[in-house]
Parts: C-alpha cells; sequence; structure tokens
C-alpha cells in the first residue's frame, strides 16, 4: 500500500524545512522524502499551505476500558486520538480490572488491533490491584507489551516498596512514571489549597502533596541510578525540584497537561465540575513556572491526562465529582494558543514536547521524526485555522471539558497512522 503526499513543509523537533517536499509511504513506513516524487494510481493528499509533523505521541491517556465502557471505549478513545491528531497513546491502568497481568494487556492490544485506529500501548500497574502492597510481576507485563508501569490515581506511598519497584522495573526495561499525590495530605481535597479555596469553602489540596513525592522519588532515582517519569507535573516547586536534579545527573523526566498550563484555581469559582482534576488547577505562579519549565526543557512532555466521566458522574456537588477531562481533542489547539502564540515555544519546539520527547522517552525509536525508514506517523494540520469546541463536535464518548466555547487555532486536517489514514477532516 502507497501513499504520497504532496507539497509537505515538514517541521521536525530540530526544525522545519523552508521547502516543500513529497513523501511517499509504502507498507506503512515512509519511504522516501523528495523534492518531488511521481507515482501514478497512488492516493495522494496535496498539503500545500499546512504543516507536516510527525504524529503526536501522548503518555497519558485513559481509556476506561475494561471496566468503565460507558465513559469511553478503546474505539471511542481511539477516534479522539486520531481527531487530535495522536497517532500514539499509552492508556492508564486504572481499570476494571486494573491492567497488572499480562491477560488484562493483551485484551488491550487486541481490541486496539481491531479498532485499527492508533498505535495503543498499555500502561501496566506497578503493584497488583494498585493497592500499593505488592508489586506485579513485571517481567510479565514486559513481554506483553508494557512499554511502562504506573499506579495512576494513586502514589506509591510506600518508599520501601517503590524502591523495589524502581529496581525490578530497571532490570524489566520498564519505565516507572510515578502519579506524584501524597494521599495523607492531600486527603480527598477537591481544589488547590488556597486563598480561592478558603473563598469557596472547598477543602484544599496543597501543592506539597505533590512535591514531596517528587522529592523523595528523586532521591530514589539518584540513589538507585534509576529512571522515574514524574506525570502532570502541576506546581512551580515541582518544576524547580526536578530542575535541580536533571542538572545534578538524575535520571528524571515528566510531563505537563494543557489544562495546567492554560487554566487556574480561579476558574473553580465557576463549580463547573469539569474543572476539578487531579492534579488541582492551581495558581498563576504556578502556570508560569509550567511554561518557563517548558521553555527551558526542564518539562519533557505535553501529556493530556485524558479522563473522561459521564454527565452523571459529573453532575454532582463539586466536592463529590470525580477529577478529570477529556483532553485528546483540545490538546494540539490549546498547546498552539498557549505555548506558540504565547511566544513561548516555537513550533518545533511544541513537535519536541508533544511527539519527539515522548517517542524518545518510552523508547520508540522509529517514531517522534518525520524521516525515511520511520514508521508512517503524521499529521497534517492547518495553523491558522480557527475553531470552537463545542460538544456536537466532540467524538470522545465523554464531553467533560472546560473548554467548551473555547475559539482556539490550529486543526488538525490528517491523521495518518502506520501509513494509513485514520482521521481526515
Amino acid at each position: 500500500m502507497e501513499l504520497l503526499i504532496r507539497n509537505a513543509r515538514i517541521v521536525n523537533a530540530d526544525g522545519e524545512n523552508n521547502k516543500s517536499s513529497d513523501i511517499l509511504i509504502k507498507d506503512g513506513k515512509i519511504d522516501e522524502i523528495a523534492s518531488s516524487i511521481k507515482r501514478d494510481g497512488v492516493q495522494t493528499i496535496d498539503a500545500a499551505g499546512k504543516k507536516v509533523l510527525p504524529g503526536l505521541i501522548d503518555l497519558h491517556v485513559h481509556l476506561r476500558e475494561p471496566g468503565r465502557e460507558d465513559k469511553e471505549t478503546i474505539e471511542t478513545g481511539s477516534q479522539a486520538a486520531a481527531k487530535g491528531g495522536f497517532t500514539s497513546i499509552f492508556c492508564m491502568p486504572n481499570t476494571f480490572p486494573a491492567i497488572d497481568t499480562a491477560q488484562v494487556v493483551q485484551y488491550i492490544l487486541d481490541q486496539a488491533e481491531k479498532v485499527g485506529l492508533v498505535n495503543v500501548y498499555p500502561v501496566g500497574a506497578i503493584t497488583k490491584g494498585r493497592e500499593g502492597k505488592e508489586i506485579t510481576e513485571m517481567m510479565d507485563l514486559k513481554s506483553s507489551g508494557c512499554l511502562g508501569i504506573s499506579d495512576d490515581g494513586r502514589a506509591v506511598m510506600n518508599a520501601g516498596l517503590m524502591r523495589r519497584a524502581l529496581e525490578y522495573a530497571k532490570m524489566a526495561g520498564l519505565l516507572v512514571m510515578q502519579h506524584c499525590e501524597d494521599e495523607t495530605l492531600s486527603a480527598k481535597g477537591a481544589m488547590n489549597e488556597g486563598k480561592v479555596s478558603t473563598l469557596l469553602g472547598l477543602k484544599g489540596d496543597p501543592l506539597v502533596a505533590e512535591t514531596v513525592i517528587i522529592a523523595r522519588d528523586i532521591e530514589l532515582a539518584r540513589y538507585l541510578k534509576t529512571r522515574v517519569h514524574f506525570m502532570h507535573v502541576s506546581a512551580a516547586r515541582s518544576v524547580e525540584l526536578i530542575r535541580r536534579a536533571k542538572a545534578e545527573g538524575v535520571q528524571v523526566t515528566c510531563e505537563a497537561t494543557p489544562h495546567h498550563f492554560t487554566l487556574t484555581d480561579e476558574i473553580v469559582k465557576s463549580f463547573d465540575t469539569s474543572t476539578k482534576v487531579n492534579p488541582p488547577l492551581r495558581t498563576q505562579l504556578d502556570v508560569v513556572a509550567i511554561k518557563q519549565g517548558l521553555k527551558d526543557g526542564t518539562i519533557d512532555c505535553i501529556a493530556t491526562d485524558h479522563a473522561p466521566h459521564t454527565h452523571e458522574d459529573k453532575e454532582v456537588e463539586f466536592d463529590c465529582a470525580p477529577p478529570g477531562l477529556i483532553g485528546l481533542e483540545t490538546a494540539f489547539g490549546l498547546a498552539m494558543k498557549e505555548l506558540v502564540e504565547g511566544g513561548v515555544l516555537t513550533l518545533s519546539n511544541l513537535v519536541e514536547k508533544m511527539s519527539a520527547a515522548p517517542a524518545r522517552v518510552m523508547g520508540l525509536s522509529q517514531k517522534g521524526k518525520i524521516v525515511a525508514g520511520h514508521d508512517a506517523d503524521i499529521v497534517i494540520v492547518d495553523i491558522d485555522k480557527e475553531w470552537t469546541v463545542t460538544r456536537e463536535d466532540t467524538v470522545s464518548k465523554s464531553k467533560n471539558s472546560p473548554f467548551m466555547g473555547w475559539k482556539l487555532k490550529g486543526r488538525v486536517e490528517t491523521t495518518i497512522c502506520n501509513g494509513r489514514v485514520v482521521y481526515q477532516k
């Protein structure tokens, strides 16, 4: 199977090609890139006036299947990913049952293959049932297809157990992806602890609940000479700790979400339960620090933490609502609006954060760059196209987003995964 993209203005993490090129895709790989390629009878896409980027990679997605298919399924989540320009997604293990055995991993891989849209990589649990008591069979998880492990939704609270998890994960070749929350400090707080929580009379979740886990695990990674990836960092102090650890040679990486570099806890005054997330939205100081961390390289990746919930789940008192918002379809537009148009990142920098760096962090050596021989995971975008986020246009099964009605700039036109068109506007 062949596919030809003409007039492509290719943007990789290392820069933008100022001249248009043709890209020939064959058998799921990028076969050739040249100024002009002639092929008759081949499916052709004209990318004139558009930018052509490597497929986006999301390290942090909740697909809810198995167990909560009323919120999202592998099929609907894959559709949302393709529409958002993502060609590879890593799904978190807080399903029912948890992704803690090879059998559950295989189920997800089989379902994703049946859907046949984007690459789905299951993230295995660190502990059985995500209960924080007993480490999973990491070698089995690795051999079944996992590249990373996490108890996302919960931190591994026991430091001794976390040490063993890091040691075993290193032997298995798995990346430990830590949800940074000391539950004894967060204590089921509904929003960021501070002036706004006091004003609203809502129980606060202090940023120290995040930073103490980050500080602890930096020291463990330093001592053990192992890798650890911090998920959805939200606080200025977290960025400072990670920046210092990197400067000292500790093997740490991290991610930030679009909502944490876009929104502050002020928006919770609306009592819109779509603004309830974990970790919570913090202050303007923290938003500025997240943007600076993205700019100077402290924060490696942008990940969505796409967390779908039903209308019934969210249509309750703010205290009682589950945390989370959907993000696959809005991530690129928000990043363009807040970071590229905001002068924080160039478009090439954004490709680094949303494609090249995630590929590098997870060891996907054939992804994250448009170059001959690599996987044909490509997204064509119109960076000047304005569009409005609406419920009707949202393909995710759930609609819990505080960005409904927002006008964004930068629209995904075509998504190609493994050489096949999986979304076209």
